[in-house]
This record gives C-alpha cells, sequence and structure tokens, in this order.
C-alpha cells in the first residue's frame, strides 16, 4: 500500500486516515491508515491472535480459529454492525492468508455479506516521532440483507476510525514493555 508523504507525515503526527468510497453495484469502498509506535511483529500479533479479537476489536463480539493450513487461515466471526435501531449481528467465515509480517489478506467464505474482503498492510516506519507501523486496512463490502449504501459508508466511517485506534491503544503499551 503506497501512501503519499504528506500522509506519512499526517500519520507521524497522530492522523488517522480514513477513506469511504462508492464503488459499481452498491458496493463500498472503505480504508483507513494509523501510526502505531510498535513493531510490525506487534501489530501482527493482535490482529492474528483470532481467538481473542472479540476483546481487541471493536464491533467484533466472537471470533474463533477453525482452521489453520500453514500460512492459510480459516475464522469464524460474529459482530455488531449499524447504528442506533439499525444496528444487528452479523456472521462470516473468512478465509485469512498471512504474509508475515506484512500483509493479511482476507475475503468471506459464507456469511451475511455479498462481497467482504481486504487487506491489513503494516508497513514498519522510523521517522522523528520514533519507530513503529504504520497500519493500514483496505476493504470492499457490499451486505447481503437490506442496507441502502449511505448507511454502510456511514457505518464504516464510525467504525473504521474507532477499529484503528483500539490497534494503537493495544499495541502501543505492549510495545514498550
Amino acid at each position: 500500500m503506497k501512501l503519499s508523504s504528506d500522509n506519512i507525515k499526517r500519520l507521524l503526527q497522530g492522523e488517522l486516515l480514513v477513506d469511504i468510497d462508492w464503488l459499481a453495484t452498491d458496493v463500498i469502498g472503505a480504508s483507513g491508515s494509523v501510526f502505531v509506535k510498535a513493531p510490525p511483529e506487534v501489530v501482527w500479533q493482535m490482529l492474528t491472535d483470532y481467538g481473542n479479537l472479540h476483546h481487541t476489536m471493536p464491533k467484533v463480539t466472537s471470533s474463533t480459529l477453525i482452521e489453520e493450513h500453514g500460512p492459510c487461515k480459516v475464522i469464524e466471526q460474529t459482530g455488531k454492525s449499524g447504528i442506533f435501531i439499525f444496528e444487528r449481528s452479523v456472521h462470516f467465515r473468512l478465509k485469512v492468508d498471512e504474509e508475515f509480517p506484512q500483509r493479511l489478506h482476507f475475503e468471506q467464505l459464507k456469511g451475511d455479506f455479498k462481497v467482504y474482503e481486504g487487506d491489513w498492510f503494516l508497513e514498519p516506519v522510523s521517522g522523528a516521532t520514533g519507530t513503529g507501523t504504520i497500519v493500514t486496512y483496505v476493504a470492499r463490502m457490499k451486505p447481503d440483507f437490506f442496507a441502502p449504501p449511505i448507511l454502510v459508508s456511514f457505518v464504516q466511517s464510525q467504525d473504521l476510525p474507532a477499529i484503528l485506534r483500539s490497534i494503537r491503544t493495544y499495541c502501543e503499551p505492549r510495545a514498550a514493555g
């Protein structure tokens, strides 16, 4: 994932970057980045601790590793999606391809979405603010239940910053020792 030098500078200053796009056939694209003062291995440990994601990631209510074939994993997850009276539980089985320690690619095998796929990218950086990892999430999604694209995009614009902050909040103290 290539970020502009201006965006890298903003991330190193503590900003979160989030972008929501409307793609063809009502698919929503969501991307976001955060700088975490922790090495990629610490962030990797959090993101791949599949049995504990419901303790570390907002909106994840259960997560279980059900198959493991080397760098290919299959996980079953339940989460909350939506806002207020429009919130509902969503279930999906994800295939995750791991490329330690720089990339996790995920795609839904079955579940409550017509489209749910994306990547986590971990890029080590060092600069005036110290060393750490730029964590970038890029995904495409379209629910297989009634949810207007405007609602899906709004939910992502609210949830993704919380997810990125949770990664920073969880990983930085663990890297500090």
